[in-house]
């Protein structure tokens, strides 16, 4: 699995002109799913994210995690990050795992992440999304469930 974590002070998702989701302050992830992950990989990236240091302290240090500072989560699936553009103009999505196994690992990371003790929410898996986000710092965070980076 891979993640694009984010730090927010807010962010929402609409679908067809409806907010489906929206959070205050806390991270913004956006998760793809590749065909090799299993549900040890969604539940590895929960907890690395959820307990992830990088909300500044009272000396400006990051070193408080979203459950220091009781702040939400919002997921939305893309399995675009999954894209190989080493080759070529189109990119291949060869990598990414199919529809059924990518909603249900997105699925469990979600709940692993609210089992963790989050309050999230979460984009609609298969729907074009506008994803609206204040990235604060800006922090952004690349992670990948293999350790590839």
């Amino acid at each position: 699995m891979r993640a694009v974590v984010q730090r927010t002070l807010q962010s929402s998702v609409c679908v067809e002109k409806q907010t489906i989701a929206a959070i205050g302050q806390g991270l913004t992830v956006l998760l793809g799913v590749g065909q090799q992950d299993t549900e040890g990989d969604a539940h590895y990236l929960a907890e690395k994210i959820i307990n992830l240091r990088i909300f500044s302290d009272n000396n400006g240090k990051m070193n408080l995690s979203l459950l220091d500072i009781k702040g939400e989560l919002l997921v939305v699936s893309q399995f675009t990050l999954f894209a190989d553009c080493r080759k070529g103009r189109r990119p291949s999505f060869d990598e990414a795992a199919p529809p059924e196994l990518a909603k249900k690992l997105y699925e469990i990371f979600i709940e692993e992440c609210g089992r963790l003790g989050v309050q999230v929410d979460s984009g609609k898996f298969q729907s074009e999304m506008l994803v609206s986000l204040d990235n604060h710092g800006p922090v952004t965070m690349l992670l990948d469930s293999k350790r590839t980076f």
